[in-house]
């Protein structure tokens, strides 16, 4: 195994030079910088555990974790996965500081600047989509406090990786899905969490677009809103029928699923209609068992919490960045036979 003593001889420089770019502790001119992780990388360095992990102990690294919805149980399952991850990397005496927050530009920014304030480390993000959540992330990098975003994404961000799912194929699995259930001929409700978060208008536009493309009979009639609240969720399914009542199938983006499907068990329809959803919460399972809903497309939300929670602690422990920058889930359907 190489040793820093190695890199430093075959470097030309002296050992610290060679701790400062391998554990990022100090300025080191770039052309030096390069010629010393090109030897490492020769040698296949890799760095002591042990001393990573008295490291790590004492410089007591803490991380932000910023979700959507307190009442959203996806988040839930999102938390359990990090939780687990969490106790595997317990030699690092890592700390989490969790915030579940409602869909909203300022109070998104200010629970940042709160989770600063805690002297974080490092910052594991649902963002909303805004400049600002893009400005604030760039900021945030630049003062040395990395961030993974989940779940949804701002790809043109200083974040270091994404890991979530692909939302415009999770959109256009949507619409196929729901032409195998209804055929070619069928008018859809769109009911979407909010229209400022990505993931959500990623997967109508995948929906659309293909429903466009290859099933050009099959007419969305409306989008609404529930913020991921199932009680919003309630009233405006209701009223969504109300207002079309030739409507054949609902397409749920995102939370609120079990409020929108009690709508519809409690209205007056002319046919039973066709609902596709996405993850299988125990609600959403409910209504599937009960043959409410006809499929929903899971996404893994455990394995989104202990990969970021890895990547990131990777990144503040090595310095080293993920290789690739956007990790996507693989998607799996669940219906009535496979729950």
């Amino acid at each position: 195994m190489a040793t820093m003593k190695e890199i430093a001889e075959l470097s030309g420089v002296s050992r610290g030079t060679v701790d400062r770019v391998l554990n990022h502790r100090g300025i080191v001119n770039a052309e030096t910088e390069r010629k010393v992780l090109e030897i490492a990388k020769l040698l296949d360095y890799q760095p002591n555990k042990a001393g990573i992990a008295l490291a790590a102990q004492k410089k007591k690294i803490k991380i932000g974790v910023l979700l959507f919805g307190a009442e959203n149980p996806f988040f839930d399952e999102v938390m359990d996965g990090l939780h687990k991850k969490l106790e595997e990397l317990s030699i690092y005496g890592c700390a989490v500081i969790e915030r579940r927050i409602s869909f909203d530009l300022q109070i998104q920014l200010a629970t940042i600047d709160d989770l600063v304030k805690e002297d974080i480390h490092g910052l594991i993000l649902s963002p909303y989509n805004d400049p600002a959540i893009q400005e604030k992330i760039d900021a945030l990098w630049e003062n040395g406090i990395p961030c993974i975003t989940i779940n949804t994404d701002m790809p043109d961000s200083k974040r270091i990786a994404y890991v979530g799912s692909d939302y415009h194929k999770c959109g256009q699995t949507a619409a196929g899905l729901l032409h195998l259930f209804s055929g070619d001929y069928a008018s859809v409700g769109i009911v979407t969490g909010s229209h400022n978060v990505l993931c959500h208008e990623e997967r109508i536009s995948g929906f659309t677009s293909h429903l466009h493309a290859k099933h050009p009979n099959i007419r969305i009639v409306d989008v609404v809103e529930n913020n991921d609240d199932d009680y919003q969720s309630y009233a405006v399914v209701s009223d969504l029928l109300d207002r079309h009542p030739d409507l054949s199938a609902l397409y749920f983006t995102a939370a609120g699923v079990y409020g929108g499907c009690r709508a519809v068990l409690n209205a007056t329809l002319q046919r039973p209609l066709k609902i596709i959803t996405f993850d299988a919460v125990p609600s959403t399972c409910e209504m599937i068992q009960n043959g409410i809903i006809s499929a929903t497309i899971c996404q893994q939300p455990d394995e989104q919490g202990a990969l970021s929670l890895s990547l990131l602690m990777d990144y503040l422990l090595t310095g080293k960045l993920p290789e690739n920058r956007c990790i996507y889930m693989d998607l799996s359907i669940k219906i009535a036979e496979n729950l």
